[in-house]
């Protein structure tokens, strides 16, 4: 933690002024959490957080005073200031403990703070549109069905809330997903274990009616070993992909995440319409891989799954391959790299080699949940993450790489990806 934000601007000033300001904020906003004052979620009229897939939240929703997991927006955009930032997206990871804090200033205005001083302006995302219909076929709200993130850039289809990778000896020791099923089902939030394809379509049926933000669409949920509904992994969430594409043909860019699948399961994927796939990386570092991810490299490997990322390019195209690396988690404890540049240069070794085969990864900001086998270490340091971006986007100028697909806009000012700086820190078409 920074003294106070002047201290974080001459941080930016001496090390790091090639990258955008505005993301020096965002990168240690995302990596602390951040925290309201009750009267920030007043007279306002907003979309809340619909826990899509993880809570990404510090604390457990049972500490939340104030009900923050009911009444905190989904994201922020923050703007102005005595920096004149440009306008900036950042997904909401409550801490009621964080130096950054959205209030109301003495003019009534809707602010972000740091350690009690201010230096944004704030805005919370709005409803959309098919949020606000009524859907006869549907026993729960849409926002649980067919939530939209990324400022209503994109759908997020979290069809299976669990995953099978279950228990400390298995699920990746930073994910959440298990334990947000049984904090959102303990606080009677309508939360589906799986969600029907009848469910799916009928939701998108209103966003086609009612919605022209949205652009893209990602299916996905937590990984199956065995068999879920009576299908492996591959044939329950192609059953998906294909059904949407029958119906919506061209309509959203259609995006998946899975485990990394062999080349039948590829050109399968690639049949039933899915464009953009995503098979998550998450830890570069061999050492680290099989201690962070166990379940992956006991289920599949870490050199499998390597292999099976770059075989996916020649199905997709390398630049429709965006594996995700959780950003940070390199340097948990106690299991992880305690030198700032030991863990840059790992996961840049990473980037390196996704890119020099023309795959372009993508990063979430790893914020330690807390009740995660990692979930007590501290977060990884700011400099961690500044440094990441400047090599990250320093090697994909290098092989001339296109913008990752299914993102939006890059460039400061533009970017709506909300859980790391990787898209406002690449150049401005």
């Amino acid at each position: 933690m920074f003294a106070s934000a002047s201290t974080l601007r001459k941080l930016w000033e001496d090390s790091f002024s090639d990258l955008p300001f505005e993301v020096v904020y965002k990168q240690d906003i995302l990596r602390q959490g951040i925290a309201f004052a009750e009267e920030a979620f007043r007279g306002q009229n907003y979309k809340t957080k619909d826990y899509f897939i993880f809570t990404f939240d510090r604390v457990p929703l049972s500490d939340m005073a104030l009900g923050e997991n009911w009444k905190a927006p989904e994201e922020i955009r923050i703007s102005g200031g005595p920096h004149g930032l440009l306008p900036t997206v950042i997904s909401v990871r409550i801490n009621p403990e964080s130096p950054y804090k959205v209030g109301v200033n003495t003019d009534h205005i809707l602010s972000l703070f740091y350690s009690g001083e201010e230096i944004a302006s704030v805005e919370f995302p709005p409803i959309p549109e098919y949020y606000k219909q009524n859907y006869p076929n549907l026993d729960k709200p849409i926002g649980e069905v067919a939530p939209v993130i990324e400022w209503g850039y994109l759908i997020y289809l979290t069809v299976f809330r669990n995953c099978q990778y279950f228990g400390k000896e298995e699920e990746c020791q930073y994910c959440d997903i298990n334990h947000n099923w049984r904090q959102q089902k303990k606080t009677g939030r309508p939360y589906t274990g799986v969600k029907s394809i009848e469910q799916i379509l009928e939701a998108l049926s209103g966003i086609d009616q009612y919605d022209s933000t949205a652009k893209a669409y990602t299916i996905t949920g937590g990984s199956v070993v065995t068999e879920l509904k009576g299908k492996n992994e591959a044939d329950f969430y192609l059953e998906y992909a294909a059904a949407i594409n029958a119906k919506f043909p061209g309509r959203w860019i259609s995006k998946i995440v899975t485990q990394a699948w062999e080349m039948e399961d590829l050109l399968r994927a690639k049949d039933a319409g899915v464009q953009i796939y995503h098979p998550n990386y998450e830890v570069w570092s061999p050492e680290l891989f099989p201690k962070i991810c166990p379940g992956k490299e006991r289920f599949i490997g870490r050199d499998t799954w390597i292999r099976r990322v770059i075989d996916s390019a020649k199905v997709f195209g390398p630049e429709n391959v965006i594996p995700n690396f959780v950003a940070g988690v390199e340097m948990a404890q106690p299991v992880g790299y305690r030198e700032v540049d030991e863990a840059v240069a790992s996961s840049l070794e990473g980037v390196d080699y996704f890119m020099s085969h023309g795959i372009s990864p993508r990063f979430t900001t790893w914020l330690p949940e807390p009740f995660t086998p990692l979930g007590q270490s501290e977060p990884a340091p700011l400099e961690y993450y500044l440094k990441l971006l400047r090599g990250y986007r320093d090697i994909h100028a290098s092989y001339r790489l296109p913008v990752p697909p299914g993102y939006g806009e890059p460039g400061p000012g533009k970017a709506v990806f909300s859980v790391s700086a990787f898209m406002d820190v690449l150049p401005a078409g």
